[in-house]
């Protein structure tokens, strides 16, 4: 069993967390009347094509999975640990040094942004430091956990002259930066990816379940 309680209570709260950015985002985009996809159904298909939403589905299930409390699952379930994980954190940093300012939200949009950008990735990572679980990563996973973002990529730049040339970041827009810029910027990204996941998995070596332990014994659990 996933220990402590407490770190099971954490995980629920992530994946609670996450679902209801999930939900009133999905609000929010049906409710919009105008956009680069003229239809209602074109709109909410684009919002699950964003490397944001698919990064959140893939924290609320593996969290909610941990939540359940079993910590003896195949290797593919911690594949999807470490891209939950790694694929979040690079949401987090990208949308703050890139993306934040470049729209004005309000209402449900707002708090839909907050919710999958900067309280989804703090709630992720910081239960990863407290509660692991540890000892399940390797560099065989570290290659394997890469696989998700690269396919999201060629998807993305596949996808975009097919629909219009629309691309949903603007550091991948082809159409404005061309092929060779938008190669750099994936690269970064990439090594940004690749690092992240490098360095979880040596830190991973690093950590113990002590500050669990002490947290689980200061709240009873």
């Amino acid at each position: 069993m996933v220990k402590p309680l407490l770190g099971r209570l954490w995980f629920a709260g992530t994946a609670v967390v996450v679902a209801i950015g999930l939900i009133v985002q999905l609000v929010a985009t049906a409710r919009l009347d105008s956009g680069f996809f003229d239809s209602r159904a074109g709109r909410i298909v684009n919002m699950f094509c964003f490397f944001t939403i698919q990064s959140n589905i893939i924290v609320l299930v593996t969290c909610a999975l941990l939540a359940a409390g079993s910590a003896r699952r195949p290797k593919w379930f911690w594949v999807l640990r470490l891209d939950g994980l790694i694929c979040i954190t690079v949401t987090f940093v990208v949308f703050h040094v890139a993306l934040a300012d470049l729209h004005d939200l309000q209402g449900l949009a707002k708090w839909a942004d907050f919710l999958l950008h900067t309280a989804s990735p703090l709630m992720c990572v910081i239960g990863w430091l407290v509660f692991g679980p540890r000892g399940r990563t390797s560099w065989h996973i570290v290659w394997l956990a890469a696989i998700f973002p690269v396919a999201w990529l060629v998807f993305a730049l596949v996808r975009g002259p097919l629909v219009g040339d629309y691309y949903p970041y603007p550091f991948l827009d082809v159409g404005q930066h061309g092929y060779p810029t938008v190669l750099v910027n994936s690269a970064v990204v990439a090594v940004l990816f690749l690092g992240l996941a490098a360095g979880a998995h040596l830190l991973d070596r690093r950590l113990d379940d002590r500050l669990a332990t002490r947290l689980s014994r200061a709240f009873g659990r």
